[in-house]
């Protein structure tokens, strides 16, 4: 049996290295990955799910918000309630809507004034991204409470060089135009990094036009991304994180017939902030992390009387905000060890009204969420273990001290070996996570709705084994991983006649179980192929059903040509399988939503090394189809535009 040394007999032949230059070494070697383990870690060293999309291919692809390069993920799927700007949720391994945490450069941003604590990616575009890691997998070890399903962290551009301006503009379908401005630069002292954008659109009928539906609902939103970095000493530097955003959409009662409501809007503003200091010591042996981390959400329905709805209207508003500090100590005990432990302390708040008046005073009602907190202390370890460079274990546990309900341990284990003279690579992780109740649902108090102060949080369990393989001098490469998630305590509602009212229980199980395969080929060097299958299996362990919106079968295709040196050309074919979902009349009855295909085609041509054109076809075939039950989707749809730099 091998027995890996301890830490106290590893800290004895602790040998004199920097982490930083080791660090380096390893980086400009490979891509690396920072979410998994908290550290920049080369990929072929993750033993996690991990998939990481590049700027490179954001711009490549031209997507208008970031959900439209998450659909390329394998066990991510992507599901939005009509056009641009409306509800839009993602399912981890056939987890929950909200069981994944988000994170912009260690800011969270799942919404404490949402009643499932969710964030809405309708809201977030692709300005200033460096690049987006997608983990898999029970993920609260390192992350607390929301990464029960696993976490979505978008990593911010760094400014480097001298000043660049970039200029764009976009217009296309259904009256769309973007504008946008971002500025970088930076030296040994200095970095910085700003972005800014606006977007309109007329849209489609959120109801779909298919059952009758002619009123279009639009969207705008104004975004502002920033990062400011000094480096004053070799062993210190500063970042400061900053991104706003202020969206308004149009929305509809319902989905189906009668649905149109052109007096319906969703107004939705937040700022997200982050100040981060890290200092080296004892020979860039021990690295500490230092931050602070704002969100702060402000939401409103406003739904007005009109010729369908002339006589009752609603305002409801949602305001939340989390404050986090987290201090993390990196430990470079050897360069076969490297041990992390941290802490973290994070507080949220929320609030809402809800008034809703009728034709008759008599049933109206105002509804007030007064405003409720709670706080978390999370302290967690890890150890990573590195032996002959083809072995590779980490190990982590945490506990989490939540205002409500006490301590909650996690861990997780991961490992993968690597066959030198095949190339092969095996993996796998085990571990746990949980999800704390929301306020909304430990202390709501409404007409309609009452919270339950004796919740418990939901938990999974999950474990996966994978196998990776490169051919051809890694110009090729195949990999496939078997995955299983059970999910316990699940909170739903259920109606109770002796209070009138709907109630949180602590009543559902699930469980997920699926294969993830991903390939990739560059013949030559200006041409890739990359496709990824997911086959994921989910189960209501309460009812024995399906779980809804989550197909059983998930394929991409990508083509990127670059040609004639300053010209590019991506082809993007997704399919989405059959999947449950609730029928409109009768909500106790499930509808089997076909299948469907779509393919989207980006051009690009830089005419000089200041200017670009662009332009993509979404939806080549016009594809008839439905992400969730009578809601609607964009047919055929054409974009083009320009970018100057100087």
């Amino acid at each position: 049996m091998l027995k890996i040394p301890s830490l106290a007999l590893i800290g004895m032949l602790m040998l004199p290295f920097s982490a930083s230059a080791i660090t380096s070494e390893l980086t400009s070697l490979e891509p690396v990955v920072v979410t998994a383990t908290k550290l920049e870690t080369p990929v072929s060293e993750i033993a996690s799910s991990v998939t990481v999309i590049t700027a490179e291919e954001i711009e490549n692809r031209q997507p208008t918000s970031a959900l439209d390069v998450l659909r390329t993920v394998p066990g991510l799927d992507v599901v939005r309630q009509g056009g641009l700007g409306q509800q839009t949720s993602v399912f981890l391994r056939g987890g929950n809507s909200t069981h994944t945490l988000v994170l912009v450069d260690g800011i969270e941003m799942n919404d404490p004034a949402n009643p499932g604590r969710s964030f809405d990616f309708a809201t977030l575009g692709t300005d200033n991204i460096e690049r987006i890691e997608i983990v898999r997998g029970p993920g609260s070890t390192l992350y607390g409470s929301d990464a029960i399903g696993g976490v979505i962290n978008i990593i911010t551009r760094k400014g480097s060089g001298k000043p660049t301006i970039t200029l764009s503009a976009e217009g296309g379908s259904f009256e769309t135009h973007q504008e946008k401005f971002s500025l970088r630069g930076g030296n040994d002292l200095w970095n910085y990094s700003l972005a800014a954008s606006f977007i309109e659109s007329n849209g489609i009928s959120a109801a779909d036009e298919r059952y009758g539906n002619s009123e279009r609902d639009g969207y705008d939103r104004t975004s502002v991304s920033s990062r400011i970095g000094i480096t004053p000493t070799t062993n210190f530097d500063l970042d400061f994180f900053l991104r706003y955003f202020d969206s308004e959409a149009d929305l509809d009662t319902f989905a189906g017939p009668f649905g149109d409501d052109p007096n319906n809007t969703f107004d939705s503003e937040a700022l997200f902030l982050r100040l981060q200091g890290r200092l080296f010591l004892l020979d860039d042996l021990w690295e500490q992390k230092l931050g602070f981390a704002l969100s702060d959400y402000d939401r409103e329905n406003r739904d007005e009387t009109d010729a369908l709805h002339p006589f009752d209207s609603s305002l409801t508003t949602y305001d939340g905000r989390l404050y986090k500090v987290d201090w993390q100590h990196n430990l470079y005990l050897h360069p076969t060890n490297t041990l992390t432990v941290g802490i973290e302390y994070e507080k949220e708040e929320a609030e809402n009204t809800s008034q809703y008046f009728y034709e008759n005073p008599l049933w109206n009602t105002n509804d007030k969420f007064d405003k409720k907190s709670v706080e978390t202390t999370g302290y967690y370890v890890q150890d990573q273990v590195k032996l002959w460079q083809d072995f590779i274990t980490t190990v982590g546990l945490r506990v989490d001290d939540h205002e409500e309900f006490g301590a909650r341990l996690t861990y997780r284990i991961t490992s993968s070996y690597l066959f030198r003279q095949t190339g092969t690579r095996i993996k796998g992780t085990y571990g746990t996570a949980f999800k704390a109740p929301t306020l909304a649902q430990l202390y709501e108090n409404s007409t309609y709705v009452l919270g339950n102060p004796d919740l418990t949080p939901e938990k999974s369990r999950g474990w996966d084994i994978g196998i990776e393989q490169g051919f051809w001098d890694n110009r090729a490469s195949f990999g496939v991983t078997y995955f299983e998630n059970h999910f316990e305590d699940l909170i739903n509602t259920f109606y109770n006649p002796l209070s009138f009212k709907s109630e949180y229980e602590n009543i559902d199980e699930a469980q997920s179980k699926g294969i993830e395969i991903v390939a990739s080929v560059r013949p030559v060097d200006d041409l890739t192929f990359s496709a990824s299958y997911t086959y994921t299996d989910t189960e209501n362990r309460t009812t024995g059903e399906r779980l809804l919106r989550r197909p059983l079968h998930k394929y991409n295709l990508n083509v990127n040509y670059r040609f004639l040196d300053r010209a590019n050309a991506n082809l993007d074919i997704f399919y989405f399988g059959e999947r449950e979902d609730l029928d409109l009349y009768d909500w106790t009855q499930t509808k089997t939503l076909g299948a469907y295909t779509v393919v989207n085609l980006a051009l690009s041509y830089e005419i000089s090394e200041h200017f670009r054109i662009h332009g993509r076809v979404e939806n080549l075939f016009d594809e008839e189809y439905e992400e969730v039950n009578g809601f609607g989707t964009p047919g055929i749809a054409g974009y083009a535009g320009a970018s100057l730099t100087f």
